[in-house]
């Protein structure tokens, strides 16, 4: 399967889970979207379905693996390609202490030729694609030519895509929440890696929020992806399709896209899930429209109770104008 890039959601912790992917297929059918980021750890000693498993209307999907070492990321590409992922992608961004222990993460920056094995080995493994997302560097190591000789090693793979996140990571002193937010964006060295490298794919992440920012960025790379702004402002994605796969305009509302959920959620329900498992994704879909404080708030004061279903999004629905 060839995979269009040009637009993606971003791997996000507690984010981008499997309830939160269905609903963004409601607003968006081709966009691709990543899972959350999965240890090797998980995959290989814990429940492996519960990480892995997700609906079929969630494709293009790509999986997100957390590792360093080799053999243990191999065996986990292997699992991506079994389970039907459309792609498998290695962290190499993340700045949490608790991935740095483990070797995981952005301090594998200082470690180019570790990486390459580890991608090197995932591609022996799976005939599906194998990418990368990394920063522009790591503390003192943040020079544009440490990332190109960070790139050109690990392009010796044969990896063409490389999504690079435009700030560089702190690892010591930041909490990632500070990392995605404190360093400056250096789009500017994203842009001329991929002059530097036109073969590779380059993907472009970090502080981008509007369609209108992105057509500025787009003859720069190859896609971009978007993070916090796809969950926290998800009507964004309502017109993903048709500004960069070529679709006619998206017809369905931000309504719409909730009520296509309720046969979901009905399934979940009956399963003994809660509303909010689904329902804590879709607060920010009215952002900045009247009654989206209403909407957000009757919502927030009654998913999480076991009486609560679709009858409460649609209460909720009627607060919106």
């Amino acid at each position: 399967m060839s995979i269009n890039r040009r637009f993606s959601t971003a791997p996000m912790m507690d984010w981008s889970d499997k309830h939160c992917r269905y609903f963004w297929r409601q607003l968006t059918k081709d966009t691709l979207l990543y899972t959350e980021m999965v240890t090797t750890g998980a995959l290989i000693h814990g429940n492996r379905e519960r990480f892995l498993e997700y609906n079929d209307i969630e494709h293009p999907i790509a999986l997100q693996l957390g590792g360093s070492n080799p053999s243990e990321l191999s065996i986990c590409a292997k699992y991506a390609e079994e389970w039907g992922y459309d792609e498998v992608n290695l962290n190499v961004g993340c700045p949490s202490d608790r991935v740095q222990n483990n070797m995981i993460g952005a301090c594998l920056m200082a470690h180019p030729s570790l990486v390459a094995d580890c991608i090197k080995a995932m591609q022996d493994s799976t005939s599906i694609d194998v990418t990368i997302k990394h920063r522009i560097g790591i503390d003192d190591q943040d020079s544009y030519e440490e990332m190109r000789d960070f790139v050109g090693v690990v392009a010796e793979t044969g990896c063409r895509t490389f999504i690079v996140h435009a700030r560089k990571a702190i690892l010591q002193g930041l909490s990632p929440k500070e990392n995605r937010e404190v360093p400056p964006l250096r789009y500017d060295d994203v842009y001329r890696l991929k002059r530097e490298f036109p073969s590779l794919e380059v993907i472009i992440n970090g502080g981008i929020k509007t369609h209108a920012q992105i057509e500025n960025i787009l003859p720069n790379v190859d896609g971009v992806m978007l993070g916090r702004e796809a969950y926290q402002n998800p009507s964004v994605l309502l017109d993903a399709d048709e500004l960069y796969f070529g679709r006619e305009a998206n017809e369905r509302s931000a309504k719409d896209a909730v009520r296509a959920l309720y046969p979901y959620i009905d399934a979940l329900l009956a399963k003994g899930a809660p509303l909010h498992y689904v329902s804590r994704h879709i607060l920010g879909l009215f952002n900045g429209k009247r009654g989206a404080r209403l909407f957000r708030r009757y919502l927030s004061e009654r998913a999480h109770l076991r009486e609560s279903g679709t009858q409460v999004l649609e209460e909720a629905l009627q607060l919106v104008d």
